[in-house]
């Protein structure tokens, strides 16, 4: 399936039309950004490793239950979705305190939350992503209640089975941001992407907690590694899947 017209290019992400209309191509590239685009950088071979990663825990959530965009990848950094109106909300699943949310409350890195926390954060670059409160979603006519609701309840059960998947992988799921929209029935599927530039993953087998870390914080906080990093996660997924 080739390509028809650039709809959007993002920080990760090139989207292009098809011949299909209810079907996109989305290209991953290798370009890495942090800090809201303030620091810019290459990480070789991301888009590749992402795409894969991306496409193998679509598959396994698609196998769960779980509703997604993904079709196929026509080429290792190539994949083909369904067409889907983004929620202008990301959604983060927190199961351990790290990166914002110890700097907004004060704990500890590393604290086991007792259940999972659930945020929402307006896709906005110019206004920071802020975070917002049901009241606001509302306010700002984004989501109805069923439609926050059902949002929640799919959020939950996709960290179930990350957490379960990873483990096996033997990587600890600390955090991860999560994209909806609507298909072409109006109903809400996941979109985007799942990967180490999405989730916050530290590896079980490491003690130092910087030489645990596995995700984009290699490249936020100048650890180097960063591409063995993610070669890394890449190859425990697909053994995990037996790919």
């Amino acid at each position: 399936m080739s390509k028809i017209a650039k709809l959007y290019e993002g920080k990760a992400k090139i989207l292009y039309s098809t011949e299909d209309p209810e079907i996109l191509l989305s290209v991953y590239k290798d370009d890495a950004t942090a800090f809201n685009a303030q620091k810019k950088g290459t990480i070789k071979g991301k888009g590749e490793i992402n795409c894969t990663v991306a496409s193998a825990l679509f598959q396994s959530l698609e196998t769960n239950g779980i509703a997604t965009h993904y079709i196929d990848c026509p080429t290792p950094n190539q994949m083909r979705v369904k067409a889907v109106k983004i929620i202008p909300v990301e959604v983060v699943v927190r199961n351990i305190a790290a990166g914002s949310l110890c700097r907004q409350t004060g704990l500890k890195e590393g604290t086991v939350l007792p259940c999972p926390l659930v945020e929402y954060y307006l896709k906005d670059d110019d206004l920071g992503d802020p975070l917002l409160t049901r009241d606001r979603l509302f306010l700002l006519d984004i989501v109805t209640e069923e439609q926050l609701s059902t949002i929640h309840k799919m959020a939950l059960k996709i960290n179930q089975h990350l957490q379960e998947f990873f483990n096996r992988c033997q990587i600890t799921l600390v955090d991860f941001k999560l994209e909806f929209g609507f298909d072409s029935q109006q109903k809400i599927i996941l979109a985007d992407e799942i990967s180490p530039d999405t989730c916050r993953l530290w590896d079980q087998t490491e003690t130092d907690p910087q030489a645990r870390v596995m995700d984009k914080d290699r490249f936020r906080k100048d650890l180097g590694q960063v591409e063995s990093a993610y070669s890394k996660v890449q190859e425990r997924v697909l053994a995990a899947l037996n790919i």
